[in-house]
């Protein structure tokens, strides 16, 4: 695949992660800055596994990375793209949301 053909294929396949409610609200959170698993899991309201299973998918696909501080793990959102592509949904969508 070459040029503009690729390219549509990486925006689906962003696309398609981004489309997940769950996934989407993760990427969210982290708009503002990191947040530890925890606090990932109280703003999703999520359990420990499925959070675990949304952000392997994400970091395998270069949205969000990690690092260990102590018993503690915080993510961040690892792309510029997607950190601009999150900022302008929440301006454009979630502005003045119950």
């Amino acid at each position: 695949m070459e040029g503009i053909e690729w390219k549509s294929q990486e925006v689906a396949t962003t696309l398609k992660l981004l489309s997940h409610p769950k996934r989407l609200l993760i990427l969210c959170s982290l708009i503002d800055g990191e947040k530890t698993v925890w606090q990932l899991e109280w703003i999703c309201m999520i359990s420990q596994s499925q959070l675990s299973q949304f952000l392997k998918k994400l970091k395998n696909e270069g949205m969000v990375q990690s690092k260990k501080e102590g018993l503690h793990v915080f993510y961040t959102i690892s792309d510029i793209r997607i950190h601009w592509l999150l900022s302008y949904i929440e301006d454009h969508f979630c502005k003045n949301a119950c």
